[in-house]
């Protein structure tokens, strides 16, 4: 065997599957001690194998737990466990009971003692006078160089199986640690509602809930995601992603203000509706900087590259103050306001010029249902006039009280009754004397 080949192999599997170079040398030979146990070995023993790739020695150990009597069953107990197991005809096990398992199993304490995995610690100590119960002993085993097929092939599954296994473990403890992040990735295929990205190492699944209202995606189309969570199956990683998550504003501005990534200007808050419009609330922490100025850019050039990632959607970006009045003043931009009311009960009332009352409500009352998911505050947006009604609707127009007012107003209405009850009457004597006169003169 060339051992340099066999070493540079070792470590392009390495890099290929994203593993480190221990991992790959563990499993090797995790599945040299497997090929020797089904060859030389006995059933329940434990082997352990060592190989360097830089010599191509090999050594093998087998391995003894060490024992006393308080770890060990009696045999009283075990008749006692037969009882609280249940036998499976499929198999042919004994699978415990869970409603009768001993305690002691479930914590490890006690084990069934067999010959070729466990040693008694009176037996161990002749070997090694310092050892200690539950410590392991190894002793050496001859090294042996020919294996038949079957043990070759018990390697080779061994070697699949734990490279898988690393692979899968390699690729989740990257994504975990990407959660809150945004990452680029390509649009593989669309299935039904759901979209599934290539995204490096796996795939990542675009849900419906989390897809912006409006946005179309193709095959090969290349977008920003954030990445929500990730979760671990037996088939492997799954990479859950978002587009409407009110986060990815954050960190698209994170990649496009150097002053937001620097921590110079601070994201306070955000309110967003997906796909049509979102409020920012940013903050300077640092002196002699203009939080809006620097997330907008020159010419607008930082806040339309955020523009054009989200497909248009329309972002205003508000100063955040401590001063709650201040706060939701600037919240209702670009509206003007005139005035906040704090009102009991975090509730607000902003009084904004007749001019602007649209403006400040918006379309469908989108910009002052922002503006209060922005804040945290119960918004009411109404004119000085409005406001100026609404005082005065409890104090009567004259001095008199308010009874006297209504009596007067019924006598009023009584008269206008009867006088248009008289009305025709009248009518009726001036069209007679009308017909009397044209009578005379024929």
């Amino acid at each position: 065997m060339d051992i340099k080949l066999f070493d540079s192999a070792i470590a392009q599997i390495a890099e290929e599957k994203g593993i480190s170079l221990a991992k790959v040398m563990e499993t090797i030979e995790m599945a040299i001690a497997a090929a020797y146990k089904k060859d030389y070995g006995k059933k329940g023993q434990i082997i352990k194998a060592s190989f360097s790739p830089k010599t191509g020695e090999i050594k093998f150990w087998q391995i003894k737990i060490v024992v006393d009597e308080e770890m060990i069953y009696s045999e009283e107990e075990l008749e006692k466990m037969k009882d609280s197991f249940f036998p499976v005809e499929q198999t042919g096990k004994y699978v415990p009971d869970r409603f009768k398992e001993d305690e002691e199993v479930k914590k490890g304490k006690k084990v069934r003692f067999n010959p070729e995995k466990h040693i008694m610690l009176k037996e161990a100590k002749k070997t090694n006078s310092k050892i200690k119960a539950g410590e392991e002993l190894e002793t050496a085993l001859d090294t042996k160089k020919d294996y038949g097929r079957i043990a070759a092939q018990t390697a080779k599954q061994v070697i699949m199986q734990r490279i898988r296994e690393a692979e899968k473990e390699s690729v989740f403890n990257e994504y975990k640690s990407k959660e809150g992040e945004i990452i680029s990735g390509i649009v593989q295929r669309v299935e039904g509602r759901n979209v599934f990205l290539d995204i490096g190492k796996t795939l990542g699944l675009l849900p419906r809930e989390e897809q912006v209202q409006g946005e179309f995606y193709r095959p090969g189309q290349r977008l920003k995601v954030y990445v929500l969570k990730v979760e671990e199956n037996p088939r492997g990683s799954m990479v859950f992603l978002s587009r409407a998550y009110p986060k990815i504003i954050s960190k698209l501005f994170e990649l496009e203000v150097p002053e937001v990534s620097s921590g110079q200007v601070q994201i306070k808050s955000i309110a967003r509706e997906a796909g049509s419009r979102s409020k920012v609330a940013v903050a300077a922490e640092a002196e002699r900087v203009d939080p809006i100025g620097s997330c907008v850019g020159q010419k607008g050039t930082r806040v339309m590259a955020v523009i054009n990632e989200l497909g248009g959607e329309k972002i205003d970006i508000v100063e955040y103050s401590p001063d709650p009045e201040k706060y939701i003043a600037n919240s209702l931009s670009p509206a003007k306001v005139l005035e906040i009311k704090i009102m009991p009960k975090n509730k607000a009332l902003a009084i904004v010029p007749e001019d602007q009352l649209s403006l400040a409500i918006g379309k469908d009352g989108q910009n002052v249902r922002l503006a209060a998911k922005l804040t945290g505050w119960k918004i009411d947006v109404r004119a000085p006039e409005t406001q100026d009604i609404e005082e005065t609707e409890d104090i009567p127009s004259s001095g008199q009280p308010l009874e006297e007012e209504k009596e007067e107003t019924k006598e009023s209405e009584v008269k206008k009754s009867e006088s248009s009850e008289d009305a025709p009457k009248e009518r009726k004597e001036i069209k007679k004397k009308k017909t009397k006169k044209t009578n005379k003169k024929i």
